[in-house]
């Protein structure tokens, strides 16, 4: 008996240090799903949602972000570009957001990603004062194709032509503070563009008016918000280019930005539990530093 209540206080033990552990970590009140077009009809909106995962209340800095997975434009990694990294965020003080936007293989293209991108912006200012957030804080981090569409919600974030059409008005920015594009797709042409995710957003067969509009390295002007830009010249899936081409887009036009662009490293890494990630710690050791270094407040 005595041996059976040792083992049951030693198990009883790790259990509340493996809670303490998460705990530390995810600092972070998961609500849940929030219907982004709730009362509009819209080609496969049903399926888009924000996911909050809030700071808690003595740790929330006020900041928040929107967080998009990649997949192509065609479907989402939800958990390890979304989940993982809204718990990670929410563990700074960082209110998180994932965003599940349409994508191709819900049969739509664009504008549905920009809508649901710009649509998610509003909502998460217009709740501000009710959620804790500071509305002059509000970034957008995207992987892969995620990248494309947060770096898309900065350049055409003075325009709300998309929502405007669906006879939304709103008083609040649609474009982010800041945004993080991680190992993205930048580009919509021949020479460098991702074939997948041109074709999921504009078309198999663009024109070259379409694929100009939506190369972001061409759409750079001095009112783009400041870019954390990381990404690896061994990627096998996003052309490395495609980040060097914004990067210089953005120093031509002097926005202010940091770019780090790595030997090794490949793709698709995340927030998950990969190689790349535990060996460079990016969140933590170059992606935490340059949030302080723009003023956002980390707890």
């Amino acid at each position: 008996m005595n041996f059976i209540k040792k083992m049951i206080k030693v198990f009883t033990c790790l259990f509340f240090v493996f809670v303490a552990t998460e705990n530390s970590f995810s600092q972070v009140q998961c609500e849940k799903k929030i219907k982004i077009w709730d009362g509009y009809k819209l080609k496969a909106s049903h399926k888009s949602y924000i996911l909050p995962y809030f700071a808690l209340p003595e740790k929330n800095t006020g900041a928040a972000v929107i967080i998009c997975p990649g997949g192509s434009y065609h479907h989402l990694g939800i958990g390890h570009e979304g989940k993982k990294v809204a718990k990670w965020f929410a563990s700074k003080g960082v209110n998180a957001f994932v965003l599940r936007y349409r994508v191709s293989g819900d049969g739509v293209s664009h504008p549905a990603m920009l809508e649901d991108i710009q649509r998610g912006i509003q909502i998460i200012r217009e709740n501000a004062d009710e959620w804790k957030i500071d509305k002059n804080m509000v970034g957008a981090i995207g992987f892969s194709a995620g990248g494309h569409l947060v770096v898309m919600a900065g350049a055409f974030g003075d325009k709300v032509d998309e929502l405007e059409k669906l006879g939304i008005k709103t008083d609040v920015s649609l474009k982010p503070n800041f945004v993080m594009p991680i190992y993205p797709v930048v580009s919509m042409q021949d020479d460098i563009g991702h074939a997948w995710s041109r074709k999921s957003l504009i078309g198999k067969n663009p024109s070259k008016e379409l694929k100009d509009k939506f190369s972001m390295e061409l759409q750079i002007t001095e009112k783009m918000c400041p870019v954390f830009l990381l990404t690896n010249k061994d990627d096998k899936t996003v052309m490395y280019e495609n980040s060097v081409r914004l990067s210089e887009a953005l120093s031509k036009e002097n926005v202010p930005h940091k770019f780090i662009l790595n030997e090794v490293g490949d793709h698709g890494f995340g927030m998950g539990n990969g190689k790349f990630v535990k060996e460079t710690k990016w969140n933590e050791n170059w992606l935490l530093p340059w949030l302080i270094e723009i003023g956002i407040p980390i707890k």
